[in-house]
């Protein structure tokens, strides 16, 4: 699948999903449409992964420091 941006990918799959529950499709479009919701899905998928890997939160150190700390590890100190 090209490039595409993660509102647009999700506003296509919402698209899909209103589109398979009407249930007006033909088996082999309702496939294609689910098949091609399964592919969004994993695009939006991998680009909230990719962007919680590039979250860094602020946060005070022991000694009153501000440091960088990846999102996950600040979750665990909470």
């Amino acid at each position: 699948m090209a490039e595409i941006k993660f509102e647009e990918a999700l506003k296509k799959l919402e698209k899909i999903v209103e589109e398979l529950e009407k249930g007006n499709l033909s088996l082999d479009d309702a496939l294609k449409k689910y098949q091609e919701g399964i592919e969004l899905s994993r695009v939006c998928g991998s680009k909230l992964e990719s962007a919680k890997k590039k979250i860094d939160v602020l946060a005070k150190s022991k000694l009153g420091d501000l440091e960088l700390k990846p999102l996950d590890e600040q979750k665990s100190e909470d």
